[in-house]
This record gives structure tokens, C-alpha cells and sequence, in this order.
């Protein structure tokens, strides 16, 4: 019985090998072939390409944009994912700027995933070199608005009248009075989060998921850089967390150019290709400040 289990487990084991290498393939050859260009074709005009740096969101890490990454760089691309501390707007903020200040030289794309819309659109115009913003089922807040308010004036399924039933609230050290993490409980991960994602993948996904401060989701933004940069929406129709109307509200308010997906929130693990293509077209459009 011990061999059989073992001979299971390990044909299992290989399968989820085998399959990841045709995932990788499949996201990464048909991307390129559709995108690439010999150098000699580009057009004598253009500057190098931009750096993409992608900003994750809340329950969350760098490894969500793992699909979009690997087309990207396919593609040619210099592509940066830098963590996001998730401690609070400004906090995260500053991070991201002092991140493009030392981490980058050129033009950059600025490319956030819920929160890390939120993130992006406060730190943006704080470098020069920020050419253009790409929000994936992402908050883009006004000046003074938060993303609690956002999530509370729209049906998403956070909105809850009893948060415990979707979130787990664990105290940090040193954190202000009445400040707590909170992370997404399994179920509402798998059921809300992440829906039409493989299950095995949710799983990991929330296992290792970043908790976010509850001062960080009631923290108002204090810059709109939407209002001054060139921007692109990639719309989850599929989205419980930030429903659909709400992404098309704000899409619309910061006049950004719109593409819908069918997608949960997890837009760039759902349709890693749909989602590079945007980026590509931002970094193609958008020209930088200096």
C-alpha cells in the first residue's frame, strides 16, 4: 500500500511540475510572438523602453505578478516588482518613491493591482521620470478619499456588516491604539478573492498572503496623479472584491483608457496576457515628463 501512495503521490507531484512548465509556455510564447519586434524594426524615434514596475496590492505579494513578469521580460522589458509594505498610504507611498528615486534610471510605467492602484497614484508625481499609470482592478482615490470609503460606497463583498465573517484580525507590534492587521480568511480568499484562479494556486496564494493595516485602508490620499499622467484600467468584470461598476466609475473619473476582462480580482493571474497587453500599449503611448 506504502509504494502505491507513494507512486500516486509522485505521478501527482510530476504532473503539477509538468503543468507549471506548460502554464509558463503557454503565458510566455504566445505573448512573445505576438509582441516581439527585431530591434531594427523600431521606430528611430523612441527612447529605450520603459522600466515596468509593478506595485502589488493588499493580501497579496510580488509573486502574484509572476505570470505578467515573465511575458514582460519575454517581450524585452526591464521589469521591477518591488514589495509593498502595506503599513499605511503614505508609509507605502513614500517606500514606492524612494524606491523609482534609487532602483531606476529611464522612463517608468507605474502599474498597480488594488491597493498598490491606490499607492501608485499617491507617489507617482513625486518622480519626473513616472511616464504613465496602469491601474488591474485597482483603487485610483481622489485627493482625501480613502480606499475604505470606496469599498463602503459600493457592493462589494468586503462590505460587510460583521468584518469577522471575511477577515482575521491579528495586533502588530508597536501599532497605533486600535490599529490591527487583517488578513483575508480562507474561504473568503478562495470564494471572493481569488474565484476563478486554480484551486491549488489560491491555496498557496493565500497561505502566504500580506495582512494590510486597517489605518492603511482608511488612510486619505493625498495626491491624484491620475490627473496629470496618462492612465489605463484593466477592468475585472468578474470582480467581487472591487465590483465592476465601481472600477468603471473610477476608470472613467481619471479618463483612463479601458479594457474589461473576465476575470476575478486576480486580473494579472486570470489574464496575465490580456492584462501585459495593456502595459505594453502604456509603454508604447506614454512619453516621460522630463
Amino acid at each position: 500500500m506504502t509504494g502505491v501512495v507513494s507512486r500516486w503521490r509522485g505521478s501527482r507531484l510530476l504532473g503539477v511540475v509538468v503543468g507549471a512548465a506548460i502554464l509558463a509556455l503557454t503565458v510566455v510564447l504566445p505573448y512573445h510572438a505576438a509582441t516581439a519586434a527585431p530591434p531594427e524594426t523600431s521606430t528611430p524615434s523612441k527612447t529605450a523602453k520603459p522600466t515596468i514596475v509593478l506595485v502589488h496590492g493588499a493580501w497579496a505579494d510580488s509573486s502574484s505578478w509572476t505570470p505578467v513578469t515573465l511575458a514582460l521580460q519575454t517581450a524585452g522589458y526591464t521589469v521591477l516588482v518591488p514589495p509593498n509594505p502595506l503599513r499605511g498610504l503614505s508609509n507605502d507611498s513614500a517606500y514606492l518613491s524612494a524606491f523609482l528615486q534609487q532602483a531606476t534610471n529611464g522612463p517608468v510605467v507605474l502599474v498597480g493591482h488594488s491597493y498598490g492602484g491606490a499607492v501608485i497614484s499617491n507617489a507617482a508625481l513625486t518622480d519626473p521620470d513616472v511616464a504613465a499609470l496602469v491601474y488591474v482592478d485597482a483603487f485610483v482615490p481622489d485627493v482625501g478619499e480613502s480606499v475604505g470609503q470606496i469599498v463602503a460606497g459600493s457592493t462589494s463583498a468586503l462590505n460587510v456588516p460583521d468584518p469577522t465573517t471575511v477577515f482575521s484580525f491579528v495586533a502588530y507590534p508597536d501599532a497605533p491604539a486600535g490599529d490591527l492587521d487583517a488578513y483575508l480568511k480562507p474561504t473568503a480568499f478562495e470564494t471572493l478573492f481569488a474565484a476563478d484562479v486554480a484551486k491549488p494556486i489560491t491555496r498557496a496564494l493565500g497561505a502566504s498572503q500580506k495582512p494590510i493595516t486597517l489605518s492603511a485602508l482608511g488612510e486619505p490620499a493625498t495626491s491624484a496623479a491620475w490627473k496629470t499622467l496618462p492612465s489605463w484600467y484593466v477592468v475585472g468584470t468578474a470582480d467581487l472584491v472591487l465590483p465592476q461598476a465601481k472600477q468603471l466609475e473610477m476608470a472613467t473619473r481619471a479618463k483612463s483608457t479601458v479594457t474589461e476582462v473576465k476575470a476575478s480580482h486576480l486580473s494579472m493571474i486570470a489574464k496575465p496576457l490580456a492584462v501585459t497587453g495593456v502595459i505594453v500599449t502604456a509603454a508604447n503611448s506614454a512619453s516621460p515628463r522630463r
